[in-house]
């Protein structure tokens, strides 16, 4: 499935009053099921010392599949295709890769 296509057929499951409403509740949804995903990883190492099995790695499917809903949302909410978000990222990492800044800190690195 296309990044774009995922995107419309995301917005067509959102339930939100207002623009305000879609910008609030994505941001902190994305942030939630962010959550989500770090906490099946902790607890992959805690109670599967990092043994991934089917069924343990389709739950962190499903969770980032939720990451990716929200993401979408927030993304339609803002006027950005995921597309854009996909390829402006990759620009990026090809920046920083290029000068040899794809580790240490800031944004504008």
């Amino acid at each position: 499935m296309e990044l774009n296509e995922y995107q419309t057929k995301a917005k067509q499951t959102a339930k939100y009053k207002n623009k305000k409403e879609e910008l609030i509740l994505s941001t902190l949804g994305l942030a939630g099921e962010t959550g989500e995903v770090v906490e099946k990883i902790k607890k992959l190492g805690r109670d599967k010392e990092y043994v991934l099995d089917e069924e343990y790695l389709l739950a962190i499917k499903k969770e980032l599949g939720d990451v990716l809903w929200y993401i979408s949302n927030l993304s339609n909410n803002l006027g950005i295709t995921l597309e854009d978000v996909a390829i402006t990222n990759l620009e990026k990492l090809k920046k920083r890769h290029k000068n040899g800044t794809i580790s240490g800190e800031g944004d504008e690195r």
